[in-house]
Order: C-alpha cells, then sequence, then structure tokens
C-alpha cells in the first residue's frame, strides 16, 4: 500500500501534458473488434488498467477469467461470453462481487445465455455456459442502475441472429455513455434507431477500421481542479476535442463557474485560469450524466467554499467503493461537510438531494488521506495539496484508470514523494 506526499512549492501551475485514450471509448471499441473477428489498429488505447484487463480477457482461452476491481471489463465480459461456446467463470475483486450485475444477467438470460451465480444472487462471479438459440427479440431493462448494461447490450445486438429492441425503463443514469456507444458503433457501420427510451439493433456485421481513440477527459478533469485550485494556472492538454462524444467534457462548463476558461485547438485544450473573476458562492448540480465528475466537483467546491447541492448520485453508492460516504469521510478531515438533506427537502420529486458546505481548512498535522481502493478518490483529493502538503494512502490505485497520474503531477510542479 504505497502512500504519497504531496506538495506543491508556489501554487502556481505551468506545463503541457499528453494525455492517454479515453478508457470508456477503449473499452467499446476493443469489445467491437473481438465480436467483428476482424483485426485492425486502435491508436492512443488507454493503458489504464481496467483496458488492459479486457484486452487480456478477450484474448484469453482460460476458463477461469478475472476482471479484478474493473466494472466495465466485468459487465462488458458477461456480456461477449453469453455468446461463446463453451464455459467460462467469470469473476473479480472482493469488491466487484460486491457489485450488482442482476439486471444485465436477467436480460441475457431472457435472449438465450446461459449464465448463472456462483455464489450470492445477482452478484459476481458467474458461471457462463454455451447460449441456446435466441429466444427474443425485444427486452427491458431497467436504466435506472447503470448505463453499462444498456452499453453491453447495445454492443452484443447486431451479433444476434434477430437484432433487438431494447426498452429502456425508468431514469437513464449516465446517458452520454449510452450515446457514446451509439456513436461508435455508427463509427464501425452498425446503426441504432433511437425512438425515446426504445433502442433498435438490426442485425448487421461491424467493420473493420482504424481507430483512433480521443484522450480521457475524465482524467482531464483533475487538471480543471488543479487549476481551479491554483493561484494561477496555464495547462495544455494534448489528445481532447471540443466536440466530444465523451459526457465527462461537462467539466469545461462546470469549471468555467470557478473562472477556469477553456480554448481549443486541434486535438488539445489549453486551461487557463483568469484572474479577478468573482465565484459564486453557491450551486446547485444535477449529476446524473456525469457522475464520475462528482468528486472532482466536490474539492473544487470544497477547496474554494463553494456551498453546493448535488442530485443524481444515486449510483455513486455502488461504484469501486460507496463514494458518497468515503467522500464525507475524507472531507470531515478538512472541515467540510458532505450531508444528505432530509426527504421532507423533496417529498414531492423523491430526489435524493446531498449539500456540501464549508471551505478545505488544515489542521497543525498532515492529513493522510483514504482512498478505498478506489482511484477517482485518490485523484480528486491529491490537488489539495496545491493548498498544503498531504498524504494519500494506497496511492497505486491510480492505476486502473490514470497510469501516468502522479508523473503529470510531477511534470507541473508537483513534489511527489513515497513514503
Amino acid at each position: 500500500m504505497l502512500a504519497r506526499m504531496i506538495s506543491h512549492p508556489n501554487g502556481h501551475i505551468q506545463g503541457k501534458i499528453a494525455l492517454k485514450g479515453s478508457k470508456s471509448i477503449s473499452n467499446r471499441v476493443l469489445l467491437i473488434r473481438a465480436l467483428s473477428g476482424l483485426d485492425y489498429a486502435i491508436d492512443n488505447l488507454s493503458d489504464s488498467q481496467d483496458t488492459q484487463i479486457l484486452e487480456q480477457l478477450l484474448a484469453s482461452n482460460a476458463d477461469l477469467l478475472d476482471a479484478h476491481h474493473a466494472g466495465t471489463t466485468f459487465r462488458f465480459m458477461t456480456a461477449f461470453l453469453s455468446l461463446q461456446s463453451g464455459e467460462q467463470i467469470l469473476t473479480g475483486s472482493t469488491q466487484m462481487k460486491q457489485r450488482p450485475v442482476k439486471a444485465l444477467v436477467d436480460a441475457l438470460n431472457e435472449l438465450g445465455a446461459d449464465i448463472e451465480y456462483l455464489e450470492e444472487e445477482g452478484f459476481p462471479p458467474l458461471r457462463i455456459k454455451s447460449p441456446s438459440k435466441q429466444k427474443k427479440t425485444r427486452i427491458s431493462l431497467a436504466a435506472n442502475v447503470s448505463s453499462q448494461f444498456v452499453s453491453a447490450l447495445l454492443l452484443i445486438a447486431p451479433t444476434l441472429a434477430s437484432g433487438l429492441e431494447i426498452t429502456l425503463e425508468g431514469e437513464i443514469v449516465s446517458e452520454p455513455y449510452i450515446e457514446m456507444t451509439i456513436q461508435i458503433m455508427s463509427d464501425f457501420g452498425v446503426e441504432v434507431i433511437r425512438m425515446g427510451k426504445v433502442l433498435t439493433v438490426a442485425p448487421q456485421s461491424y467493420l473493420a477500421k482504424d481507430y483512433y481513440v480521443e484522450s480521457d477527459w475524465s482524467s482531464a478533469s483533475y487538471m480543471y481542479l488543479i487549476a481551479g485550485l491554483s493561484e494561477s494556472a496555464d495547462i495544455i492538454l494534448q489528445g481532447l476535442n471540443k466536440d466530444s462524444i465523451q459526457g465527462d467534457c461537462a467539466i469545461a462548463e462546470i469549471a468555467n463557474n470557478f473562472g477556469i476558461e477553456t480554448k481549443y485547438n486541434n486535438r488539445e485544450i489549453r486551461i487557463i485560469k483568469k484572474q479577478g473573476v468573482q465565484i459564486k458562492d453557491y450551486i446547485e448540480l444535477n449529476c446524473i450524466q456525469f457522475p464520475d465528475l462528482v468528486q472532482t466537483i466536490s474539492l473544487l467546491c470544497a477547496g474554494n467554499g463553494v456551498q453546493v447541492l448535488f442530485s443524481g448520485l444515486q449510483t455513486l453508492k455502488i461504484k469501486e467503493t460507496n463514494r458518497i460516504e468515503a467522500l464525507k469521510n475524507e472531507l470531515c478531515k478538512v472541515n467540510v461537510a458532505l450531508m444528505k438533506m432530509p426527504q421532507k427537502f423533496s417529498k414531492n420529486s423523491k430526489i435524493e438531494y446531498y449539500l456540501q458546505e464549508g471551505k478545505v481548512a488544515f489542521p497543525a498535522n498532515t492529513v493522510e488521506f483514504d482512498t478505498y481502493n478506489d482511484h477517482r478518490m485518490a485523484m480528486s483529493f491529491a490537488p489539495l495539496s496545491i493548498l498544503h502538503p498531504i498524504v494519500i494512502r494506497d496511492s497505486a490505485v491510480v492505476e486502473k484508470s490514470y497510469q501516468n497520474f502522479w508523473n503529470d503531477l510531477m511534470d507541473l510542479g508537483f513534489i511527489v514523494e513515497l513514503q
């Protein structure tokens, strides 16, 4: 469990960072390549652990496949293996075994898959056997648990003998990830017809084409956080587009509220902290479409003393950890409170609201932040070191999505020391 002591000498940030490819895009493109049975080059592929694990599992002939902590990898592999002959066991870490997969498994079994639970019903690990002929062409799927279930089904849909019609039920969470899937499928020649909450995919073949993966906007969000906590910032991030298919590009607009300007060029952006900007002392944000930005936004508000009313946090409870509880615990160490509002606050809408208030204040001793086996906890709290030296425990967890995070911080002038 490597801990790192992090600090910055003056709070003035300047540099150029070449971000690796998006994990979300990379994983979809890898699955499409495997489903197509064709070979083509993928440029700027993510170097995240999640993507590396998916690539290894797709190429493996082993009977036991371990997705470790990789949630997207587990969901995508479940769908992929449901089409394959033979028998495989798909498992994951202790953490993964606590992440629900029932909605996806039920849908696949309805279609003709043969999947059973080996331990607790509704959760990994799974035994996946050879499928029967397609039983249904239409299914309904709860869309309020995970967009990864929807994406997994969409990606395999064109390879089914009779295609597939998916009706999404309830509130759709992380919808930009579904739209990303549809766009990438289109890039490879497959059409998805969407009419509201109904997605229709006819039997089709994926085309082979070399593909460039845009760099990762989720990783870029931590650079926006660094800029937002800095005295001054001028950061160039390579590999990003203005018209991105990644939902987390929303961070550019959100950061504008904190005096952070984004300038776009050909496959790169420039982040500049404007001086003399009056920051609002209160904002409201529904994060249902970009849940992976919540920790970044939380720390951006905490560092600037901005009160924020969050909604749309329901999927955070089933991520790598319960991110709401993890945020509560760690923010408390620097005198910031995150609390769930009483039900009477929204008794008609039934929406869950969380209020965060307070400005980061450091005690006399060096604060050590826990990461809860969650890469985003490590990367969202690390920028606080601009304000005061801190320690991040289990700091290697960032490798799940952003292998070069600590080196990139050092390139921006941070002092990062192993403890």
